[in-house]
C-alpha cells in the first residue's frame, strides 16, 4: 500500500467512524473522543482501541458492532478489529470542540 493509499484509507476509516453513533448521545463516537488509536496495516487490517463514556453501557455491543461494520466498508480495509479499552479513562476533555458546542457545554 503506497503512503497516498494508507492517508485516504485513514481519512476514509475516521469519516466512517463519525458515522457510529451512541443512541443516547447526539455526537459521533470520534468527536467524543472515545477512539484512541486506529493501526492501519499493509494487508488492510485495521486495529482500532476504543473506550466507552462508561465502562457498563448497556449499548457497548451495538456500538462496537457499528463501527466494526462501518470501518469494513471502507475500500482498501481487509478487517477491523475493535479492541475495548479502559486507559486512560475517558473524560469529557476529550471531546472535540465541536462536540462540546453539540452538547451545550459551550
Amino acid at each position: 500500500m503506497t503512503q497516498e493509499e494508507h492517508i485516504r484509507i485513514e481519512e476514509d476509516i475516521i469519516k466512517m467512524l463519525k458515522t457510529v453513533f451512541d443512541p443516547e448521545i447526539p455526537v459521533d463516537v470520534y468527536s467524543l473522543g472515545l477512539v484512541y488509536k486506529i493501526d492501519l496495516h499493509d494487508d488492510g487490517t485495521v486495529d482500532i482501541d476504543m473506550t466507552l463514556t462508561a465502562p457498563n453501557c448497556p449499548m457497548a455491543d451495538y456500538i462496537f458492532e457499528d463501527a466494526r461494520q462501518k470501518v469494513e466498508s471502507v475500500d482498501g480495509v481487509t478487517a477491523a478489529n475493535i479492541q475495548l479499552v479502559f486507559e486512560p479513562e475517558w473524560d469529557m476533555r476529550m471531546m472535540t470542540d465541536e462536540a462540546r458546542l453539540e452538547l451545550g457545554m459551550m
